[in-house]
């Protein structure tokens, strides 16, 4: 049983993220809610609560409050937990930016979202963040910290540094400075703030990964992602005795919802990892006695195929989550026979619902948890539906995803139309997803409508090809795309990584001959790839989705099919 929710487990929660920490400290208070493994930050759930509700008070201090719109630009350190509950809090609504963004999409995001405040970090790999908002923002570094004026970004009042004390540049406030700021307002003030919002309430807005287009602000409630967050921990039979790992960005619903809301519902220590690496993810693990992790299947191949991945004991494990983009069942398997995964869990999702609307669970069996995506996620509705009718589809058939229920967005922050065209007047959201339903109710995703290739008037569902292509010994990776062609308007190309032993040794031309013999061997003739193009690594979003609207643009550039491309958009 739940011991936060009691009776009510079993039942939407109609509870706020500010409330849902307070009950999570009151029910477990000695229970580690924090745990990083390479900086001093190892909270208990009551003394994280207490460092969110000092936070809260400095913010309303120097200014946000309830509508306030406050952007967080980090990786995932301490303060991006606490800046989450905190503006839970007190009614404002947290943004969350890209780690991966620069200039364009970080002026683009503040002002679609019009935030207030911003919350960063100095900045990630060679992107300075720090340089690129006083380059927005010319007068900040003239101006006293909050009382910012800028005519490019005019909503934005304050900006907030998380590093280095001593490197805080000119403008900004320094994250320390919102304890003193605090003791300006009472405790009292701040929970009639908490308790006058409403569990209805817009609590984040998470901008989509842009992997078909410009990115739009989804708006998401806390109804809507603590119940989310519920539903995933249930499936995973998380406890106040899990830890689990979190190697997935926070801005990302991976991280924060399917992460850190799993936790937090259900008393689970959070052990992040404040940016993916294999080495530290698996020492996270280690030194953080973790029964969870999560990640993205290329983040699992890179810890399987390290070579200090054997000096590792993973005996902790029990569960977790792999999402993100389809996983490759050889990696699956690995997965729960090295380490030791064997309830880990598939779910799927869109940012638009919150974001899981199927799992798997610790009891499918491994069939179920290799081949679907399993089953809807209770409280909402998942079905089939043809994309040109929307009727519903038999078993077996398949059609696109659509949903309708709780975790469905309030919509895309100021873009009406981009909202009503994904949500019809039944309520319900049309993913874009194609898949088919068995009879037991169980999801399997066969694709993108917009990544079906048709070809002479064939449909062709690249995920079917790619798993096929995976199971031949020399491939690493691999995605399918379809590519312009003036004959038959799209043509397929297979886009691989090799394994990195076979790269040194083998002639591409040799390699390239060798797998379409494999595939006209083993696939029907008009699946063939034209063309098979290797490479080193594929774009991907900062959360580990793979950009297929990009690898297109590049092949496009690389096959030399330019002519086609015109005939094509002609």
């Amino acid at each position: 049983m739940n011991k936060i929710f009691g009776e009510n487990e079993n039942r939407l929660i109609d509870m706020t993220l500010g409330d849902l920490l307070d009950r999570t400290a009151e029910v477990f208070p000695d229970v580690d809610g924090v745990f990083y493994n390479d900086r001093p930050f190892c909270k208990t759930y009551s003394e994280f609560r207490d460092t969110v509700d000092v936070t809260a008070r400095g913010l309303m201090a120097i200014g946000v409050g309830k509508g306030s719109h406050v952007a967080i630009w980090a990786s995932n350190y301490p303060e991006w937990i606490v800046l989450m509950f905190a503006t839970a809090k007190i009614g404002a609504t947290l943004v969350t930016v890209n780690t991966n963004y620069k200039i364009f999409e970080a002026e683009y995001l503040l002002k679609q979202s019009d935030s207030d405040t911003l919350v960063l970090m100095k900045g990630l790999k060679d992107t300075c963040y720090t340089d690129i908002i006083n380059e927005l923002c010319p007068t900040l570094k003239d101006s006293k910290p909050g009382e910012l004026v800028s005519e490019d970004l005019p909503r934005l009042k304050r900006v907030i540094y998380i590093d280095r004390i001593e490197d805080t540049p000119a403008g900004m406030y320094h994250w320390s400075q919102l304890e003193k700021e605090a003791e300006k307002v009472s405790f009292e003030e701040m929970k009639a703030v908490q308790r006058s919002t409403d569990p209805n309430d817009v609590v984040n807005m998470q901008y989509t990964s842009g992997t078909t287009g410009f990115p739009k602000g989804v708006m998401l409630t806390h109804r809507g992602i603590l119940n989310n967050g519920k539903c995933i921990g249930d499936n995973q039979k998380l406890t106040e005795k899990d830890r689990v790992c979190l190697p997935v960005p926070f801005f990302h619903c991976f991280g924060c919802v399917l992460g850190i809301m799993a936790c937090v519902t259900h008393g689970s220590t959070i052990v992040p990892v404040e940016r993916f690496n294999p080495v530290r993810t698996m020492n996270a693990i280690r030194d953080g006695r973790c029964t969870a992790t999560y990640g993205v299947p290329t983040m699992y191949i890179a810890m399987l195929e390290h070579p200090d991945f054997s000096t590792y004991d993973f005996s902790t494990l029990r569960t977790g989550i792999m999402s993100g983009s389809p996983c490759p069942i050889k990696i699956m398997e690995q997965v729960i026979d090295l380490m030791h995964m064997t309830e880990i869990t598939i779910p799927y999702g869109m940012t638009e619902t919150s974001p899981v609307c199927t799992m798997t669970n610790t009891e499918d069996s491994i069939d179920k948890r290799v081949h679907t995506v399993g089953r809807g996620m209770p409280f909402i509705e998942v079905k089939v539906v043809d994309p040109e009718t929307n009727a519903d589809l038999p078993a077996n058939t398949p059609g696109e995803v659509v949903v309708r229920g709780y975790s469905v967005m309030k919509g895309y922050y100021n873009m009406p139309e981009a909202t009503a065209n994904a949500i019809d007047e039944g309520g319900w959201y049309h993913s874009g997803d194609l898949a088919t339903v068995d009879g037991e109710g169980y999801f399997h995703i066969t694709g993108r409508i917009k990544d079906m290739i048709i070809r002479g008037g064939e449909n062709i569902y690249p995920k079917e090809l790619e798993e096929f292509l995976y199971t031949h010994p020399k491939v690493k990776d691999v995605q399918v795309i379809g590519v312009p062609d003036a004959n038959y308007g799209e043509e397929v190309c297979a886009c691989i990584i090799l394994r990195d032993d076979v790269k040194e040794n083998e002639n591409a031309e040799d390699l390239q001959a060798e797998f379409m013999e494999y595939v006209r061997a083993n696939i029907s003739r008009h699946k063939k790839p034209r063309y098979i193009w290797f490479m080193d690594s594929f774009p991907m979003t900062a959360s580990g989705k793979i950009q297929k609207f990009k690898m297109r643009e590049m092949a496009v550039h690389h096959l030399n099919l330019g002519e086609a491309a015109k005939i094509e958009t002609a």
